[in-house]
């Protein structure tokens, strides 16, 4: 999604080398709708400059801070050398997740999506997030919870919801389940012990998949897990859940499972 307005004096932007020429240098800017700016060939880099070329080259995204714009004469001047390889590389960043987000949006709502809904699922995202890339994130992390407070409709959260737990790679999520275990035996408790130790499974600990199951308050038992994506982590939640079933199912007691608690903690 490009902008359609003007960059602010201070903003740092992402564009393309356009145009070299004695005295400076012309960008085009990439998130903003036909813009231009120029960054004087004071600006390209410290110190004396012989050859603008032996800095910048036709075609090279670069990373320059908004200087002054002029709307009345259409002019953007920029400056590269105010740009720190920190900021460079945090702007590039974030111009690339930005990118990420275009494509997921077109995934979500189809190739041929309009700007006009474009623009209103954008513009509900970006009043809770400060990018559309951050929405997508957490609505990785925590489904239709992250959109709650948005005006999209229930089908746009869903929408992007599933599109971004199919894309979005987060460094970690964690999700939580509930299981109620009853045993009316004589030797219940010994079985409701195996069924958690069942739940937790000899692998809780191995590879990148944390799993944990914790006591709230009988009959109820948390199992809690951390895993590097929502898929796996929602397949282990729910594969840890069915291996405490299967455990105090055969032993004659019963189990049901439930994403939130029955009570309020304590």
């Amino acid at each position: 999604m490009k902008y359609s307005g003007w960059p602010d004096s201070g903003e740092l932007v992402v564009g393309e080398v356009d145009e070299i020429t004695d005295f400076g240098v012309f960008v085009d800017l990439e998130e903003y709708e036909d813009k231009r700016g120029l960054c004087h060939i004071s600006e390209v880099a410290n110190g004396w400059i012989k050859n603008v070329r032996d800095h910048v080259r036709e075609g090279q995204t670069v990373v320059a801070k908004v200087l002054e714009v002029d709307t009345s004469s259409q002019q953007i001047d920029l400056s590269i050398k105010d740009v720190n390889e920190h900021q460079r590389k945090e702007k590039i960043q974030e111009w690339k997740n930005e990118q990420k987000a275009d494509k997921w949006m077109s995934i979500a709502f189809g190739e041929d999506v309009s700007d006009e809904e474009y623009g209103a699922v954008a513009n509900a995202v970006l009043v809770e997030y400060e990018t559309l890339y951050d929405g997508f994130e957490q609505a990785a992390i925590h489904g239709a919870e992250a959109l709650e407070d948005t005006d999209l409709d229930e089908d746009e959260v869903e929408a992007i919801v599933e599109t971004a737990r199919d894309n979005v790679s987060v460094p970690y999520v964690n999700v939580t389940g509930y299981v109620d275990l009853r045993c009316p035996t004589g030797d219940g408790v010994d079985h409701i012990k195996e069924a958690l130790k069942a739940a937790e499974g000899d692998d809780a600990q191995e590879g990148e998949t944390q799993l944990e199951v914790t006591y709230v308050g009988a009959p109820e038992y948390r199992i809690k897990v951390q895993a590097p994506d929502y898929k796996s982590a929602e397949t282990a939640l729910e594969d840890a859940a069915g291996r405490a079933e299967d455990s105090i199912v055969t032993a004659g007691g019963t189990a049901l499972f439930h994403r939130e608690r029955t009570e309020d903690d304590e």
